[in-house]
């Protein structure tokens, strides 16, 4: 929206309500130059009493604090003339000046104390109270202080968000304005996080050349980045170099020069990987070789395991539980007991949970400490449930915690602080990166025993690889494949149909019985309709299925029938609004106690707290839970992920999406009683067999897959697994 389409307030600073130091949010009272006041929210950071602010932006109403003036853009003058001088001052947005010592300075210097503060502060300290060292720490303060507005006032006059000036000071300090004045595209790196649109934009304007090697460098980069967020871990130099081009109309052979410069910087590493020359990432290419090297070693280390009696401990398991193991299942065990790298996988039904049990019982037996972890808190529920022992998720496990130095997740477990345990056992190991399993096996010893879990026929995991499946593809792995469905799953109907998918073929959707039932729908509208109804009226009448218990799938977010518009209406079905229920109005989005949501990525500093007086930090991307209450006068609500409370602010809604319908890749990972799946054509990329059977197997006792069968069919023919670039197979294979 430009500047023009948006309405005009100005006036000057009254008192300020509410400042999130974090991200720059900001409510404040603005005397407003025709004599009103008005309520002013938006990211103004640093603003203070007395200084002079032009807001562009849009009026709103807030359910509790009424109209409201949402500022999308503000310019700020600093305050002239003595009074606005001590309002600015005594306001404490300067560190080490109260409103005593304002009243010291203004009363000595009036209209020039600013420039007393900035150049001299020798006068400072001839001040009754104000010594040489406190003098210099307020001059300092206040030339921070105005350094970031000037900072902002550069950034703003490109359009770009004030939040980036409070991410380029945290990283520069003072030096930051030249930094970005010297290199615009210091914008678009990690740690700042704006767009490379946005800094190649500021860039241009600011004079730099299309062919400036600096330019091809963030390009360069830019194009790493975001295909390692498609799950690659490194490009072939050839589809780089072309990319980059394409991207910023210059010619392949001028990327080449910005290439250099990478790599002498070490932001890039290249070398062959099989038969063509990678481009990686610096820290892709370290976490992969790592990765490489200690899965090679751990696979080709063996046990001497004569005096263990697996024999007996499958006999304990088979009399205790009732059950006769397999012989993979048996094969399992033993290679437990020899192996110190081990991989199970197999489909629903197949007995990965009872082998998971056994290994277990094995390790127990050989006075081994093991312990387990899952990459979602909901995967790590399930496996303590399955296994009646404490799993925890990988990144509590590791004790992740977010540094803001690297704008980055750390491990507090690593080789200098390694887990105390003889064993792991990871569940869900198509979920896992690259970058996260590096974190496991570093956090490890080097005579942990690892068993990897998991279904590889699953999506693989969001971020860069496919680890689980390469780990088995290179075939130096000890891997047991199980594959025999055991009698008492081949009576589900879910069971049967996702093994078909993953065959390739087509289930008999006609034979509505046995849990797994098809209502065709052709349309997205009609089949969302229907989705509601089955979820708010039918389910829970027919099938005994509470609302709580079902889960909607989607393979999309977009459409009648995505994720956006399903949560809406289930929302507004299972949800709505109600006298005794506080709610809030965030983005677009409506919060309201009682709503399902999802927590969509890692915040290591949310507290959380239990019933019983326990407490911890973290909830993490894929967490579910619900909002318990909404306090609309401290902006604050309280969300329960099964037994934990974590308080957000208002702001931090962001970092939450409804759940009453997810996407499949939200999903993964989790099992539920009830699946509602929504089949309805979507974006090609998304319509592909495994993605399709990932969504069959989240389902515990009951499918209920609403949509076109013609859809099915295509994702079903559609085997396609999209190619990731990554060495580790090779690596793991060859031994580079």
């Amino acid at each position: 929206m430009q500047e023009q389409e948006l309405e005009k307030l100005e006036g000057q600073v009254a008192s300020v309500v509410y400042v999130n130091s974090e991200n720059g949010y900001t409510v404040l009272r603005l005397d407003v130059d025709d004599g009103s006041q008005a309520m002013v929210v938006g990211c103004i950071p640093m603003a203070a009493p007395g200084e002079s602010m032009t807001c562009w932006g849009s009026w709103t109403r807030h359910a509790t604090y009424g109209e409201q003036f949402k500022a999308l853009h503000t310019e700020r003058t600093m305050p002239s003339g003595a009074a606005a001088i001590f309002d600015y001052l005594a306001s404490g947005v300067i560190k080490g000046i109260g409103p005593a010592t304002a009243a010291l300075i203004v009363g000595k210097f009036g209209d020039d104390a600013f420039q007393v503060l900035r150049d001299q502060p020798e006068k400072l300290a001839a001040l009754r109270g104000i010594s040489r060292k406190k003098a210099e720490e307020m001059s300092a303060a206040f030339r921070r202080q105005t350094g970031m507005r000037a900072l902002m006032e550069f950034l703003g006059g490109a359009g770009l968000a004030p939040v980036l000036a409070l991410r380029l000071y945290r990283i520069y300090g003072d030096e930051a304005l030249d930094k970005v004045r010297d290199n615009p595209y210091i914008l678009s790196s990690v740690q700042v996080g704006a767009s490379f649109a946005e800094a190649d934009a500021l860039a241009l304007a600011s004079g730099v050349e299309a062919d400036d090697p600096q330019r091809i460098a963030a390009a360069l980069l830019f194009e790493l980045r975001h295909n390692s967020d498609n799950g690659h871990c490194f490009l072939p130099v050839d589809k780089l170099t072309a990319a980059t081009a394409q991207l910023i109309g210059v010619e392949t052979e001028q990327v080449g020069e910005g290439l250099e410069i990478l790599l002498d910087a070490g932001d890039v590493v290249c070398e062959p990987v099989g038969n063509v020359t990678a481009c990686y990432l610096a820290y892709l290419y370290a976490a992969e070789t790592y990765v490489a090297r200690r899965l090679r070693d751990m696979a080709g280390y063996t046990y001497d395991a004569s005096n263990v009696d697996v024999e007996r401990v499958i006999e304990k398991l088979e009399a205790e539980h009732g059950i006769r193991f397999a012989p993979l299942q048996r094969r399992t065990l033993d290679a437990a007991a020899r192996r110190q790298l081990v991989v199970i996988t197999g489909g629903p039904g197949t007995g990965k949970t009872t082998s998971v049990r056994a290994v277990l019982a094995l390790f127990d037996a050989m006075g081994l400490e093991t312990m387990l972890a899952a990459p979602t808190g909901q995967a790590a529920k399930r496996l303590g449930d399955l296994t009646g022992r404490e799993a925890s998720t990988i990144h509590r496990l590791l004790e992740a915690s977010f540094s803001p130095e690297t704008d980055s997740t750390v491990f507090r477990k690593c080789d200098s602080d390694r887990l105390n345990c003889g064993a792991l056992i990871l569940d869900e190991c198509s979920m896992v990166d690259m970058t996260l399993m590096k974190a496991v096996l570093a956090a490890i010893g080097p005579a942990c025993r690892l068993v990897l879990v998991g279904d590889a026929d699953q999506l693989p995991s969001v971020g860069p690889g496919a680890v689980f499946r390469d780990v088995i593809r290179s075939g130096i792995v000890e891997t047991v494949r199980l594959t025999e469905i055991f009698r008492q799953k081949l009576e589900s109907r879910i069971v049967l149909g996702a093994h078909q998918i993953d065959r390739g073929e087509m289930p008999d959707l006609r034979a509505n019985r046995d849990g797994l039932f098809f209502l065709r729908r052709r349309e997205p509208e009609s089949a969302a309709e229907t989705i509601v109804s089955l979820c708010r009226e039918r389910l829970p009448k027919n099938m005994g299925v509470t609302p709580g218990e079902i889960q909607v799938l989607t393979p999309t977010r977009k459409g009648a029938a995505g994720t956006a518009a399903l949560n809406q209406m289930l929302q507004q079905a299972l949800n709505p609004p109600a006298v005794s229920k506080q709610e809030f109005d965030f983005a677009g989005r409506t919060f309201r106690e009682g709503d399902r949501v999802m927590q969509i990525r890692n915040d290591y500093d949310v507290l959380w707290k239990t019933e019983d007086l326990q407490s911890g930090y973290g909830v993490y991307n894929g967490d579910i839970g619900y909002i318990a209450a909404i306090d609309p006068a401290a902006e604050t609500f309280t969300v329960d992920f099964d037994g934990r409370r974590a308080e957000y602010v208002f702001e931090q809604a962001a970092e939450l999406d409804h759940a009453w319908a997810t996407t499949v890749h939200k999903a993964q990972g989790s099992e539920y009683r009830a699946v509602v799946l929504a089949a309805v054509r979507a974006a090609p990329q998304l319509m592909y067999r495994s993605l399709l059977y990932t969504a069959v197997t989240r389902a515990a006792e009951l499918l209920v897959i609403v949509g076109d069968d013609e859809a099915i069919q295509m994702m079903i023919q559609n085997a396609r697994r999209a190619k990731r670039y990554s060495g580790l197979r090779i690596r793991m294979a060859d031994g580079q």
